[in-house]
């Protein structure tokens, strides 16, 4: 089993920025491709960013690419996010997920197995 918790949301400015970070615990996802998705209100939830188990490779949603940036710290079991000129659609829950399978990411949901409670993120104009 693993558990995934997300922390670093909060309320900032437009063009401001946030780091989120997602603690592994239970299991290492050293081996995992690691995803962020978000969900808006009354939308559903959309891929953000993906990196490979190796961190060798990323994959971003293009209304982020260019402004977020996905890592991750294998020996600490940590994930991160670092949100960039952040806009007001930026506003939503963040949830961080492990694949399926080792080895694999990407950036839709089914590839996903294992989900955190999700942090608020919230930019105001």
């Amino acid at each position: 089993q693993v558990t995934l918790v997300e922390s670093g949301g909060g309320l900032v400015q437009a063009g401001g920025s946030l780091r989120l970070s997602c603690a592994a615990s239970g299991r290492s996802v050293s081996t995992y491709g690691m995803g962020w998705f978000r969900q808006a209100p009354r939308k559903e939830r959309e891929f953000v960013a993906a990196i490979s188990w190796s961190g060798d490779n990323t994959y971003y949603a293009d209304s982020v690419r260019g402004r977020f940036a996905i890592s991750r710290d294998n020996a600490e079991n940590m994930v991160y996010l670092q949100m960039n000129s952040l806009k007001p659609e930026d506003t939503a829950v963040y949830y961080c997920a492990r694949s399926i399978r080792a080895y694999s990411s990407g950036s839709f949901e089914h590839l996903y197995q294992y989900w955190g409670q999700g942090t608020q993120v919230t930019v105001s104009s």
